[in-house]
């Protein structure tokens, strides 16, 4: 008679880790095809109008290379708030950079502004509880994402990778940036990452905070709007872009779409920085095809130094084809390689929290900003240009000389690639 309960149990227990592993929605499963190409004017509506938002002009942005320049701008950013400060964050840790931004929004919130911050419950698992108990003493509004509860096991892999911060709706910053100690400082050594932010001024702002407003109401159900969230901003540069999300619940496969859309319309340049470079076979597909009709592909992921190993594992053993179609692969030797960049004919910048791999395509909830701007798109690839300074190049033949037990760890990590 126990037999029945137990195996009920077993039941239930499958039942609830499939629906927690995996998204329900149908995957992109067949290449797009190239019909223009970056500089045809109808890649820029198709981007706009697939992916959300409209492209909107009058943006300035500002790139902010690792934590040295990053903090102190977010910083100085969180002290000029006068009405409203919104925040999502995945990783937020204990450190003395941890408590420098609880206590700057802690000040904030005495003063008057309304704060509201969003944290994912499993990248804000090792932050120091004085950290919200100071937030919230100030008046502050903190909401863990996802916190688990047995009505809502099925949304437990469902984490919020977003990385925003928006001041009065006129300033935003976005990009890979965590807040712990492995970001401050500037790559100095193995203990610092390397990561590159931006911030960004004008009406694409607005983009931004209706990407934050999205996960706040499915978090609290509760609606910020009005002139102190969206004011009417005016232009103040001559920059195109717009800001997009993707999550389970609202079109997951969105990111996957922008990437190979971009992938599929270049015709002289990929410059992409990944993190965690895991694709699947259909972007590695079109990877390939770029690369064949003479694009100059340059991928640049983390070397032996990464949070990791597994990713890095996974990503090694997909390397074939690209390496074979001339795609050139290198891996960041100082430190852990952290930004999320990629870059098509020095035109498209996208940038924001995506990673390469399946987690950010179809798992995570994760915003981008495209920034469609020659100069900005130059500036980036100067920057990818050093970072490859401090690369180590994988050829084709050293990757075929690879050791069989590298091949066979390699073979089995990326037998997890859906979840990485």
């Amino acid at each position: 008679m126990l037999m029945i309960p137990i195996t009920v149990f077993v039941t239930l227990v499958i039942v609830l880790a499939i629906a927690n592993l995996s998204s329900g929605e149908k995957k992109i499963e067949h290449k797009i095809e190239r019909l223009y190409a970056s500089d045809d004017p109808q890649f820029l509506r198709s981007m706009g109008l697939l992916l959300g938002p409209p492209v909107v002009s009058g943006n300035r942005f500002e790139m902010l290379l690792n934590g040295e320049h990053i903090f102190p701008s977010m910083l100085e950013g969180i002290r000029s708030a006068s009405k409203t400060i919104t925040f999502e964050t995945f990783i937020y840790w204990s450190g003395e950079i941890g408590e420098q931004i609880a206590r700057a929004l802690a000040d904030k919130a005495r003063e008057g502004v309304a704060v509201h911050v969003l944290l994912d419950w499993v990248g804000s698992s090792k932050m120091d509880k004085r950290y919200l108990n100071m937030l919230q003493d100030a008046g502050a509004e903190v909401i863990q994402y996802h916190k688990p509860h047995w009505t809502g096991l099925g949304r437990m892999n469902d984490r919020t990778h977003r990385k925003l911060l928006v001041i009065d709706g006129h300033i935003g910053f976005t990009g890979g940036v965590g807040i712990a100690p492995e970001w401050t400082g500037h790559a100095q050594d193995e203990k610092h990452w390397r990561d590159t932010h931006f911030c960004v001024a004008g009406p694409v702002v607005g983009h931004m905070q209706a990407v934050f407003m999205d996960n706040w109401v499915k978090a609290t159900g509760n609606v910020l709007h009005g002139p102190d969230y969206f004011p009417e901003v005016e232009g103040v540069g001559d920059g195109l872009a717009h800001m997009f999300s993707s999550s389970p619940s609202g079109g997951s496969d969105d990111m996957q779409l922008m990437y190979l859309m971009a992938i599929t319309a270049a015709t002289r340049s990929i410059h992409l920085a990944s993190a965690y470079f895991v694709p699947d076979k259909l972007t590695i597909n079109a990877i390939v095809e770029a690369a064949k009709r003479g694009v100059k592909v340059q991928i640049l992921t983390p070397g032996k130094r990464i949070d990791t190993h597994t990713v890095r594992e996974a990503s090694r053993a997909c390397w074939g084809n690209l390496l074979r179609a001339g795609v050139e692969m290198f891996e960041y030797q100082p430190t852990m390689f952290h930004c999320k960049l990629l870059v098509v004919d020095e035109y498209l910048v996208s940038v924001g929290s995506t990673n390469f791999d399946s987690r950010s395509f179809k798992l995570n909830d994760e915003a981008n900003l495209n920034i469609y701007d020659h100069d900005f798109a130059k500036q980036q690839t100067a920057t990818f240009a050093d970072d490859i300074k401090q690369s180590h190049q994988v050829t084709l033949d050293a990757w075929l000389r690879r050791p069989f037990p590298e091949k066979l760890i390699e073979k089995f990590a990326s037998l997890l690639d859906t979840q990485l």
